[in-house]
């Protein structure tokens, strides 16, 4: 039995990842709707809208879904709050120690997975009691640690360290990358560029088209001498941060001015190093059906191959 599946309720082992004002009722309702597990964000610090787009979820669909929580950007108590009580069974949590929220949550009966950059932090967050892990490599977008450990390379380091479900998150958008994290230990994956790009995305057709157009190395990781260190994408404006090496104060001011406006000079436009990947802009529906039939096909060929004695 798939852990994953067993832990969230969803029909297919694909995490719809929690990103900042992007990921609310229609994108992951969708998502759900899709047989994949769509997470509402709690990141953009709008306590009431993100509980209303909570709420939203119930009547967009009967498939159960989650939320994150990210300890460093809770700005109060009402939303742990509403989250334990809400009825939701599925939360993750991010950017800082989980220890914090695990006892609230546990006693709500919520199952609790992770995000970690590193070995040593998956092994502070299974101390810490958590149900599973999702093990977020160099390769995704957004916030990043700048000590750069590879998705592929990070899942088979903390396997060798522990046998709680990890859900593989950077560099993946379709059913190779999919196969390739089950290989190495995952039992799911997360997906965040590839979800952002998706029709049912609220963002700016500029930024899903500036996500399409990206080439293999259309990112940079910036801020590493700071907090908070980010992938995001080539533009004139994350080139100058580039060459600075510092990430000015007021970087994020204007983030839905990229995000709903299309401005893609007003911010940084998180993605991952997989938007080189993304050749076009598909329903999550779609992405959800094609990787699950690309990764039956990976696997069925290595599973033929394994029966036999050629390569």
């Amino acid at each position: 039995m798939n852990r994953v599946l067993a832990h969230t309720g969803a029909k297919y082992p694909i995490i719809q990842a929690p990103m900042g004002w992007i990921a609310r009722s229609p994108l992951a309702s969708a998502v759900c709707n899709a047989g994949g597990l769509g997470i509402i964000e709690t990141s953009s610090g709008e306590t009431e809208n993100c509980i209303r787009e909570i709420q939203k979820m119930k009547e967009l669909t009967e498939a159960p879904f989650g939320i994150n929580l990210p300890l460093l950007f809770l700005r109060d108590e009402n939303m742990i709050k509403f989250v334990a009580e809400c009825g939701v069974k599925f939360v993750t949590t991010s950017a800082g120690n989980p220890a914090k929220l695990i006892e609230i949550l546990k006693a709500h009966d919520i199952i609790v997975y992770h995000a970690v950059p590193t070995v040593k932090a998956a092994l502070k967050a299974v101390e810490a009691g958590v149900d599973g892990l999702i093990v977020e490599g160099s390769e995704g977008g957004g916030f990043k640690n700048p000590e750069e450990v590879s998705t592929l390379v990070l899942l088979q380091a903390i396997r060798d360290k522990v046998d709680v479900p990890m859900v593989a998150a950077g560099g993946i958008v379709d059913g190779r990358g999919m196969a390739a994290a089950f290989a190495v230990g995952a039992e799911a994956v997360q997906m965040g560029t590839r979800f952002v790009s998706a029709k049912e995305s609220p963002v700016h057709v500029n930024y899903k088209n500036a996500i399409i157009d990206a080439e293999d190395t259309g990112t940079y990781v910036l801020n590493k001498k700071s907090t908070p260190c980010i992938r995001a994408l080539k533009t004139e404006k994350t080139l100058s941060i580039h060459e600075e090496g510092l990430m000015p104060k007021d970087t994020f001011a204007r983030i839905q001015d990229l995000y709903f406006g299309g401005d893609m000079e007003a911010s940084v436009g998180l993605a991952g190093q997989s938007a080189s990947l993304i050749t076009a802009q598909k329903s999550a529906a779609d992405i959800i059906t094609e990787t699950i039939v690309g990764f039956r096909e990976i696997t069925a060929r290595l599973g033929a191959m394994s029966a036999g004695d050629g390569f």
